[in-house]
């Protein structure tokens, strides 16, 4: 039986890219909790970035053919092409420590080839907690049922 996953050939081959150059990055939001088991929909994958001018997230994006596209006046940082136009960059996670600790709690999920650091399912509840959206309240009792069904299932279903 194939692989499922929420993921294009191309968007893997660039998290896979990301993976093989060592770049420091998260994957968080609500991609990251689908991939643990949510059943959770969201319209874009957000990433966490450790330092936006790495030179390593320029040569991921080279092998992918994409591009970093520098925040302007009213526009936040993004990604464009190679498979990357889906991803957003996410500068800040609300309620969170600094990136260097959140990475160190991160779990890995096998992805094609790689295994992907995205960000544990309570620290996403953390997160969402702490920014208050409507929209971010509203998915809050689907992620913390999850989190039961995780824990009561053991250490091996995470």
């Amino acid at each position: 039986m194939a692989e499922h996953t929420i993921f294009t050939s191309k968007e893997e081959a660039f998290l896979e890219a990301l993976v093989e150059e060592r770049v420091p990055f998260l994957l968080v939001g609500l991609a990251a909790a689908a991939l643990q088991g949510a059943p959770a929909v969201t319209q874009d994958i957000d990433l966490w970035f450790s330092d936006l001018s790495d030179p390593r997230l320029s040569r991921a994006l080279d092998r992918v053919g994409a591009a970093y596209v520098a925040p302007g006046l009213n526009n936040p940082p993004l990604l464009a092409g190679g498979g990357s136009d889906l991803f957003d960059i996410v500068i800040h996670m609300h309620g969170l420590d600094g990136f260097e600790e959140e990475k160190k709690r991160a779990v890995l999920i096998r992805l094609g080839r790689v295994e992907v650091p995205v960000l544990p399912l309570d620290r996403i509840i953390a997160s969402k907690k702490a920014t208050g959206r409507p929209k971010d309240r509203a998915i809050l009792p689907i992620l913390e049922d999850t989190l039961r069904v995780l824990h009561a299932r053991g250490p091996e279903a995470d």
